[in-house]
């Protein structure tokens, strides 16, 4: 809106915003028309507002409230806008830009957000229990990715939980860090601490460690409660402790109910709210009675888990939680059980410590009570000494993942830039010494190391790290255990990643043999073995078996996890690429064509298997020669990993080669050799001597020499492709692709070689 002279304010040091533009007159921040105040909190108010340059788009704008710019409140709005911006999630508000106004005040500029809380979506939507829970678990991974940036956010309830439609998919998205708090770094150079007796959070979703005024160790688990309070709520449409109830009972009976009183289970909930049940019911699409048989059990369990006053009996983190709701949904059993019997004990003694010493004393001389409760006591010191051990491990856990991080203290980096590899390389140094008189806990933390260097594409050093993992499990919980069997499973997708296919298979059949027997073919493991296998045969060039192993896989998949789950889509992706690679062109377009579809709506764009698919489409293309097409998928799909995985990811790598095959095909030597020459400068760099994708690379830069006349250089590239790596499903054409050899002994001797190696492999097991 302009001015009556037609130009826009800025804001002066003085200015107080209220309403909605009520002065009639816009006021500009920098680059950002403010439109429309959206939201006012203890310190800040957030604006609808208009960025013009350098791009024209709607954000939202915070900034302190007038009259609010204590030093307390500016160090605690700065804190908040760093947490945001270490944080880069689907399901987390994103921050655009960040700055000061003309008198020192700081805003930050984010994502805006136009949505409604997630309860009322929910219910304005008339959503479903599973459908409440599928939502619910995104904001449970939107969390998870805030603790792993070191974040808590202490302040956790609906109206911080904003839903969106996005391609008409609903997105929860986190806002408002205003009460974070930073575990591994500062957020801010300014001084901010939480006072002894401040409390910090919204009452009827606080958690009992901070409703404890003495208590100043509060960490992740503090969210979690946060989590359970709403997802009680999304369930049973009212809160575990009534708000009038807490109002009524004045500030210290409020904070006595939140951490010494235990609420009643969801399902007993719905039954105690009379006539409203009816209301809550009909907008979860059920009736009062099918409702709180829905809840009874699994909901109830995992509900109570997460509410735990003892945070040591928690969900360890927001994902442990979310696993446990997606159990349920896959009607697997969850890891969340009833209290026993000792634990309730311990608790009724300690809520009645007087009642039960008298009553103990009055009884003592009955030595069968005498004998009934040292069986008790040997029981409760058993729960203790869990539960000890539960809260070190955790403790330990959480110690390991701090000193992770603190590469990234100045001390430590002086002054450069940290890479997420230089941060597993610390950690993985240090393992043993800091975890060295723990196996169990330290295999487990070399396995998720070694998964994560195995994402980065970093199979080498993922392979020596499962294979420790590997050894160490089999020692303590022996060869038949799941974890073990889980970690060999690792091992092997990592080997298969690095080019070695023969070993990879050996282990795959070990561990789904026991699978079978131990865990039952419906197992989710047992699936993903099934997968991983017919991957080796399909690498090996065994075409037939793999198809066979992947529709096996895939009637399990659409069974156990339904056709939208993203692992039963990348099974079909790889079902589509046997079928390829078999001549089934039609069937394998129209499956890859289905799957895109469904991908795109469930998984959204961005999905690794929708990449994974887009690239399987391509190779389909390509076996019939429509090779504009061809290009566009595979630049699409290029541009979509650069941002997705980094421009140094294997399977951007391989997309890059993928292109200059493209480029080759129609004719363009020139840019097909400019794109291998840009994958193999990378590829030499970053992946290992023989990894497949380096090898394809040199085999389709052969061919470009081959086709321009080159013999020597291609006969070379060729014979190095094949010695370090060239996978027999990369080279089924040979003869064909190299027609300009024909007739060289050096070429018929390399592809004789190569073709005695596929005959080989397709009869190994």
């Amino acid at each position: 809106m302009a001015d009556l002279n037609g130009k826009n304010k800025i804001l002066p040091s003085d200015t107080t915003l209220s309403g909605d533009s009520a002065s009639g007159a816009s006021v500009t921040i920098g680059p950002y028309r403010l439109l429309q105040r959206l939201g006012v909190g203890g310190m800040g108010e957030v604006w609808r507002a208009e960025q013009t340059t350098p791009i024209h788009r709607t954000v939202a704008v915070k900034l302190i409230k007038a009259g609010m710019d204590t030093s307390a409140v500016v160090a605690r709005f700065e804190s908040e806008r760093q947490a945001l911006a270490l944080m880069d999630h689907a399901n987390i508000a994103k921050v655009f830009d960040a700055g000061s106004t003309a008198d020192g005040h700081p805003y930050f500029v984010m994502e805006c957000v136009s949505g409604v809380s997630i309860t009322e979506f929910c219910d304005k939507h008339g959503l479903a229990l599973r459908e409440r829970l599928e939502l619910f678990i995104q904001v449970c991974e939107g969390v998870q990715h805030a603790h792993q940036r070191a974040i808590i956010h202490r302040d956790l309830k609906p109206s911080n939980i904003l839903v969106v439609l996005q391609d008409d998919k609903a997105v929860p998205k986190i806002i408002d860090f205003g009460l974070a708090k930073a575990v591994a770094q500062r957020l801010t150079e300014r001084t901010m601490y939480t006072e002894l007796g401040f409390m910090v959070g919204t009452p009827g979703y606080m958690s009992p460690e901070q409703a404890d005024m003495t208590e100043r160790n509060v960490d992740t688990r503090t969210d979690v409660y946060s989590l359970g309070v709403i997802l009680y709520e999304l369930l049973v449409g009212a809160l575990p402790h009534d708000a009038e109830e807490l109002r009524a009972a004045g500030f210290e009976g409020m904070l006595r109910k939140i951490r010494d009183e235990d609420p009643p289970r969801p399902s007993t909930k719905i039954r105690t709210l009379g006539q409203q049940s009816q209301a809550l019911a009909e907008k979860r699409k059920e009736e009062p009675e099918s409702l709180g048989r829905h809840l009874r059990g699994d909901l109830d369990w995992i509900t109570m888990k997460a509410l735990e006053k003892n945070r040591t009996r928690r969900y360890g983190s927001p994902s442990d939680l979310a696993a446990d709701l997606a159990r349920h949904l896959r009607d697997e059993p969850v890891l969340a059980c009833p209290p026993s019997a000792a634990y309730r004990t311990k608790k009724f003694v300690r809520r009645h410590r007087f009642g039960v010493g008298v009553s103990a004393v009055l009884v003592v001389s009955l030595l069968g009570f005498v004998a009934t409760m040292a069986v008790q006591a040997r029981r409760i010191a058993k729960e203790r000494d869990r539960a000890n051990l539960e809260a070190e491990t955790s403790r330990r856990v959480t110690e390991f993942m701090t000193n992770m991080f603190n590469v990234t203290a100045p001390s430590e980096s002086r002054g450069n830039s940290i890479t997420a590899r230089e941060i597993l390389d610390k950690a993985s140094k240090e393992i043993d010494s800091e975890l060295g008189q723990d196996p169990a806990l330290k295999a487990r933390m070399i396995e998720t190391i070694g998964n994560v260097y195995g994402s980065l594409g970093l199979y080498s050093e993922s392979e020596i790290l499962l294979n420790k993992a590997m050894e160490i499990r089999k020692r303590i919980l022996g060869p038949e255990h799941p974890d073990t069997l889980s970690t060999m499973r690792h091992l092997a997708a990592t080997l298969g990643d690095n080019g070695k296919a023969a070993e990879a298979e050996k282990i795959n059949r070990q561990v789904l043999e026991v699978q079978r027997r131990i865990l039952g073919p419906r197992n989710l493991e047992t699936i993903k073995t099934i997968h991983n296998l017919a991957t080796n045969r399909y690498n090996l060039g065994d075409f037939a078996e793999a198809e066979q192993g992947f529709r096996e896989a895939l009637n399990l998949g659409r069974v156990v996890l339904g056709p939208e789950n993203w692992i039963t889509l990348k099974i079909v992706a790889s079902l589509s690429d046997t079928l390829t690679n078999e001549g089934k062109y039609a069937e394998a377009e129209k499956l890859e064509r289905e799957s895109l579809d469904i991908e795109r709506r469930a998984l959204g764009p961005d999905h690794p298997v929708v990449i994974d698919t887009m690239a399987s489409l391509a190779n389909t293309l390509s076996r019939e020669n429509r090779w504009a097409d061809v290009g566009n998928i595979l630049r699409a799909a290029l541009e979509t990993s650069s941002r997705v995985y980094g421009p140094e990811h294997a399977t951007t790598l391989l997309l890059m080669n993928n292109i200059g095959a493209c480029e080759l095909e129609e004719g363009h030597y020139l840019e097909a050799a400019k794109q291998l020459g840009k994958a193999i400068a990378i590829e030499r760099r970053v992946l290992d001597q023989n990894h497949p994708f380096t090898a394809l690379t040199k085999y389709n830069l052969a061919r470009v020499a081959a086709i321009q006349r080159r013999p020597s250089e291609a006969l070379f590239l060729l014979r190095d492709a094949v010695e370090h790596g060239l996978r027999p499903a990369d080279a089924t054409d040979i003869e064909t692709e190299f027609a300009p050899l024909h007739g060289d002994p050096r070429f018929t001797a390399i592809a004789a070689g190569l073709r005695s190696r596929t005959m080989a492999a397709q009869t190994q097991h």
